[in-house]
């Protein structure tokens, strides 16, 4: 479900999603949550002014699929990684699904759970309760990003011994 909320949200064609491919926007894009947290928290010292802070984080979540280059070497584990989780929204063949829906529906849930965490804390303004909830968030989300090789491979397996 999370998985085509987000979907649908960022509006990603093909294009996008090569360029989503390049490493450098999938490690920056690892800083989406510290910066999220980062900007919701600075509400303590910057009062309404937290909201633009949000907004660009906001942008930046949008804009950093379509920001890189295509590179012309797509085989390095970010890229499998991307290629993974469009095939995994598209809906892969029913194997590959068997294989890993359980990881994916448990991490998945992890990641919601962290998120719920982080939320609390940074409304409670609880740094213990932000930190598990972001560690746990990140820790759960790049191990489904992980897994996300995986499906890739799989179909990629599948496509060498048709």
């Amino acid at each position: 479900m999370a998985f085509s909320i987000s979907r649908r949200l960022m509006s990603m064609d093909d294009t996008s999603w090569r360029r989503h491919a390049n490493p450098w926007s999938v490690y920056s894009r690892m800083t989406l949550l510290p910066l999220f947290a980062l900007a919701v928290w600075s509400r303590v010292w910057i009062g309404w002014w937290s909201l633009a802070a949000i907004a660009c984080v906001i942008a930046w979540t949008w804009l950093n699929p379509r920001l890189f280059q295509i590179r012309r070497h797509e085989d390095g584990w970010a890229a499998k990684a991307v290629r993974g989780e469009r095939i995994w929204l598209e809906g892969p063949p029913e194997a590959v699904v068997a294989r890993h829906e359980r990881a994916v529906t448990v991490l998945g849930s992890a990641t919601v759970i962290g998120a719920i965490v982080l939320g609390w804390g940074l409304v409670a303004l609880d740094l213990s309760a932000t930190l598990l909830g972001g560690i746990i968030a990140m820790g759960a989300k790049l191990w489904l990003v992980d897994r996300m090789t995986f499906v890739h491979d799989a179909i990629a397996s599948d496509h060498e011994c048709a």
